[in-house]
């Protein structure tokens, strides 16, 4: 069958204009399926735009994308060199952002907690990642809650499964609760969420910038950065806020477009098999999408859907450090605002990618899709904490079947998947380190000898 566009408005236009034979039922289906949900854009409304569109690319204002910044944030996102605020000496240079957001792991972890300054290893997709026996475990910097992937992350304004970060969206209004230091204190620079994220996040992990040093005047990056920042005064150019900037820059950018869902809304009726798409039909009817919307399927929403919360211990396939019994981040919106009625709501995530890091829900308390979804169209909380009245009115019993629940695993595990996000990752680095990890072990890992 050739292959024509897809003009979901105009279906019946574009079989008589196409002039060849129908897409099959199930396509059919999800056409009706996604025109019932969709606003006046149709299935437009689902379309990533192109890495360098950056007229249709969300932004913030006070961060104007250009080919120069996002250049910059790719480097600095896997800059091993940056590394130079931890906590041991063992661990100088050898971790980066892309240590807990790495392409390999669809931009997370892959691991039930990412693990930063005093980690060691890579593996093969950063399953191999552990922790450093030579130096002090309480001391290690890891993830309180599950690592939320940087991908496709454009289409939210505030970050974190708390939204805590960003002085915009959702944030407008808790200004009350932003404190005068500490991370979260960040938002007071009124930059959105990605943006505030990275620029806490340098410091949060133990990363560090400085003109006097190297780094800058020693390498291109000097360059770099006044190409990128060549409107600010040079002695303002240099920084972490500046640093942060172009980071956000860089993850505005990553889309999962080679996705064969992104195809088939883009015309080709052969990207997904049938299970697949029938999968779609399935995610549309039972609305999915009142939560799992835009081209991300994601949105600025929180919901309690009584997950398990991550705790000390072996828990899925690795070891989990560092995290209390009264651990704040369980409490998740709620642990921001500081609203009881907030609390064990979580942010609505992205559904792109997910095969990549096999740890799902904010506490890792899952490791295999189905029975994720087995969990979440069931409607009974596994986390005993957790009232029943914070539970989310979307969490309830869909009586799918266990071929729909299939058939709706294997459209987001597989017609959701890009198998191509390297392409988003730098060839070398300015400074000539391994990346995304530099330590011996990772340096065998990823073949940097």
């Amino acid at each position: 069958m050739k292959k024509c566009s897809l003009l979901l408005l105009g279906i019946l236009a574009l079989l008589v204009a196409c002039d060849e034979e129908p897409p099959v039922s199930a396509d059919m289906r999800l056409i009706e399926a996604i025109n019932s949900v969709a606003g006046i854009d149709g299935n437009s409304e689902f379309i990533f735009p192109d890495s360098d569109d950056f007229t249709n690319i969300p932004q913030d204002p006070l961060n104007p994308l250009s080919p120069a910044k996002v250049q910059l944030g790719k480097l600095l996102f896997h800059e091993t060199a940056l590394a130079i605020d931890g906590n041991f000496t063992e661990t100088t240079n050898t971790y980066s952002c892309a240590s807990c957001h790495h392409a390999q792991g669809g931009f997370q972890a892959n691991l039930p907690q990412g693990i930063g300054d005093g980690g060691m290893g890579f593996g093969m997709n950063g399953e191999g990642r552990t922790f450093n026996p030579l130096v002090v475990k309480e001391d290690i910097d890891v993830q309180p809650i599950r690592t939320p992937t940087a991908l496709n992350s454009a289409f939210q304004t505030n970050m974190l499964w708390n939204g805590q970060f960003g002085a915009t969206g959702v944030n407008v209004g808790t200004e009350s609760v932003w404190p005068d230091e500490g991370p979260i204190s960040t938002n007071n620079l009124g930059y959105e969420g990605l943006e505030i994220q990275a620029i806490a996040g340098l410091s949060v992990h133990r990363f560090g910038l400085s003109i006097s040093e190297d780094f800058i005047t020693g390498t291109e990056y000097k360059e770099l950065f006044d190409v990128a920042f060549f409107d600010l005064p040079e002695e303002e150019r240099y920084n972490k806020e500046t640093a942060g900037l172009a980071i956000a820059a860089y993850e505005r950018t990553l889309f999962a477009h080679e996705a064969p869902f992104q195809q088939w809304l883009k015309g080709d009726f052969n990207a997904m098999t049938e299970d697949q798409t029938q999968g779609a039909v399935i995610f549309f009817r039972e609305n999915c999408v009142s939560c799992h919307n835009g081209p991300a399927l994601a949105s600025m929403t929180f919901h309690g859907f009584g997950f398990n919360d991550l705790f000390n211990g072996s828990y899925g396939t690795g070891e989990v450090i560092n995290v209390a019994d009264d651990n704040p981040a369980a409490l998740g919106r709620g642990s921001f605002t500081k609203d009881p009625a907030d609390n064990y709501k979580f942010k609505t995530p992205q559904l792109y990618n997910l095969k990549d890091s096999k740890f799902f829900g904010h506490g890792s308390s899952f490791t295999d899709l189905e029975a994720l979804i087995r969990y979440k169209t069931s409607g009974v909380a596994e986390n005993p904490v957790v009232p029943a009245s914070q539970l989310s009115s979307e969490f309830t019993n869909r009586n799918l079947t266990d071929r729909e629940i299939e058939q709706l695993a294997d459209f987001i595990e597989n017609a959701l998947y890009d198998p191509n996000l390297l392409r988003y990752v730098p060839t070398a680095l300015p400074s000539g380190n391994c990346f995304p990890n530099n330590d011996a072990l990772s340096r065998v890992d990823l073949e940097c000898l």
